[in-house]
């Protein structure tokens, strides 16, 4: 049973005094972000004090469904993930890259550069730190890193959140991502809620983390405390209505670019592109140069962009995946297959945001299932 990052903890927070671990990071220099209701949905927005956080609501997801609703206690992390990843703060959607302005003498580049600001990821959930390690080898590689992905995560302060429950969509447990955080936080805490108490086990993961937790009212952690985490992280894993087989799933996957199933998810996926917009680990981009209309002023944006998109593979003369097959082939198998590949790791980890955010209810277990339940032959594959 994956109960890594309780196994030890350290200390415990009563849940009055969590705007203390606010005020601390704020104090610190930090611009808080973390969940709070908004636009009938649990979204990311700058906190300044615990009562902004969704407290005594969670959320029921299913494929093509979400919805929020009251809860029976007063959990501040009652809930699941919901449509925003961390990715938007670290591999913002819309970036400028550079501007240049002309005068009498020409177009001179003008350096746009901004202070990347200090942030800390109040309530990260354990598939959210493993995406997050993800994008980490993408763009931080010695061989080619984004100097803007660096340096924003080098000013992210993490404190995570043990999950205490999980929607029907979830399937980190199969993914061994979650849903306990196993490490990459600066801080995690782990609700503790019943009759009697409020409270949060609190671990610190960094030298930093440790710093900030010795100035909070901490108190030692008993031995109930444990068993209750535990016993929790054993339920949330019982929730799970989700799983992917991974073990060869990325021989199966590459070796069926032909099969029948190819068909009868394209003929529902409406090529929208959502799965990829909510995913915490897609990175697909393009780039835009735009002008005034006096010319005299010249930028280039990077945008996310989508595989689904028809133009994202245009070459001249057409779109190298011209079909909703093509580019929903694309993106399972590079993301499940190639990219295991590619980065030595899957691009899944498991958060069902595809799964509740598709429209039709397209479900990416379900797919890869029934391409390994009956693999189609292939001309000259073994």
């Amino acid at each position: 049973m994956p109960t890594r990052g309780t196994e030890t903890p350290k200390y415990r927070l009563a849940a009055t005094h969590l705007n203390r671990l606010i005020a601390a990071l704020t104090n610190d220099g930090y611009t808080v972000i973390g969940p709070s209701v908004k636009d009938g949905a649990i979204l990311y927005t700058e906190i300044e004090d615990a009562n902004q956080l969704p407290i005594g609501w969670t959320d029921e997801q299913e494929a093509g469904q979400y919805r929020l609703k009251r809860r029976d206690d007063k959990a501040y992390f009652g809930f699941n993930v919901g449509p925003q990843s961390w990715k938007d703060i670290l591999f913002p959607a819309d970036r400028r890259l550079w501007r240049a302005v002309r005068d009498e003498t020409g177009f001179h580049i003008e350096d746009t550069r901004a202070p990347v600001p200090k942030v800390a990821f109040l309530g990260m959930r354990a598939c959210e730190l493993a995406a997050i390690a993800i994008q980490d080898r993408i763009f931080m590689s010695e061989s080619c890193s984004d100097a803007d992905y660096v340096s924003r995560r080098e000013n992210a302060f993490f404190v995570a959140v043990n999950c205490g429950q999980a929607a029907s969509t979830c399937f980190c447990a199969s993914m061994d991502t979650g849903p306990a955080v196993s490490g990459g936080f600066d801080i995690a805490l782990t609700e503790m809620i019943d009759d009697t108490r409020h409270d949060f086990l609190v671990e610190s993961g960094s030298a930093r983390g440790a710093k900030l937790v010795d100035d909070l009212p901490i108190l030692p952690v008993q031995l109930e405390d444990i068993k209750q985490v535990q016993a929790s992280l054993r339920r949330t894993v019982q929730q799970m209505g989700r799983q992917l087989e991974t073990s060869g799933l990325k021989d199966v996957l590459q070796q069926n670019p032909d099969h029948p199933r190819w068909d009868e998810v394209a003929a529902r996926c409406l090529t929208c592109g959502n799965c990829t917009m909510v995913c915490p680990t897609c990175f697909c981009t393009t780039v835009e140069d735009v002008t005034d209309l006096t010319g005299g002023q010249a930028e280039r944006w990077r945008k996310w962009d989508t595989c689904f998109a028809l133009d994202f593979s245009y070459l001249y003369g057409g779109s190298v995946r011209s079909s909703a097959k093509s580019r929903y082939r694309q993106w399972m198998t590079h993301k499940l297959a190639h990219w295991v590949d590619q980065f030595d790791t899957s691009g899944c980890v498991g958060c069902g945001r595809c799964i509740t955010w598709c429209p039709v209810g397209i479900d990416i277990t379900e797919e890869a299932a029934a391409i390994r339940e009956q693999p189609a032959a292939i001309e000259g594959v073994a």
